[in-house]
């Protein structure tokens, strides 16, 4: 299945708040549908697939990407889910929504995919490039690049910059210096959950 495309206000009232998804709220705090009023009681499954839905809709991953990252998280040392939300948090476009040069992870990867963005004086245009420590990500050089950032800075989808990252606004030069903590992960997830939900199936 191809990237989601459709409302994303619906997805927010079904799996709660999605923080690279949308800026917006959704009005009414129950989940859409006939049904969504009603208190159902959810199994075990439910539950994680609930969790899994998140983190593939915040983070705007396919199904089969997401797979590709519990495979490389499983390799890495530690916890497997911790590698998991640093792997998913040091995509570029995730790191340009983190910066504050877009409003959403979705109109970070438009950025990318539009070749607004460089990394170490490069223009890149894959918006599933694993930023490294000591990468410097910036505007390109260009009006239409700047004037287009500097609208996105206005409204910022998150406040705080994380610990990882520092950004210049007057030049709009960014930069990596570590890996993600797990504190600084904007989404309320239980990345257990997800692990144990693919332990059956991968």
């Amino acid at each position: 299945m191809s990237r989601y495309r459709g409302p994303r206000l619906r997805v927010v009232r079904r799996l709660g708040e999605l923080p690279g998804l949308s800026r917006k709220s959704p009005r009414r705090n129950y989940p859409p549908g006939q049904h969504g009023q009603a208190r159902r009681k959810r199994s075990e499954y439910a539950i994680r697939l609930e969790e899994k839905q998140k983190l593939r809709f915040n983070y705007g991953v396919s199904e089969r990407q997401l797979v590709r990252y519990i495979r490389k998280a499983r390799r890495a040392t530690g916890s497997t889910g911790q590698a998991l939300l640093q792997l998913l948090e040091m995509r570029l476009d995730n790191t340009v929504f983190r910066l504050g040069m877009a409003g959403t992870i979705p109109g970070a990867r438009q950025l990318v995919n539009h070749g607004h963005v460089t990394v170490n004086g490069r223009v890149l245009d894959i918006a599933s490039y694993q930023c490294k420590p000591g990468d410097v990500i910036s505007v390109r050089d260009r009006d239409s690049s700047r004037k287009l950032v500097q609208a996105n800075m206005e409204f910022p989808g998150l406040a705080n910059l994380p610990s990882h990252l520092e950004f210049n606004k007057e030049t709009m030069v960014g930069k990596v210096n570590s890996v993600i903590e797990r504190e600084w992960v904007a989404l309320q997830i239980n990345e257990l959950l997800i692990v144990e939900y693919y332990s059956r199936k991968v």
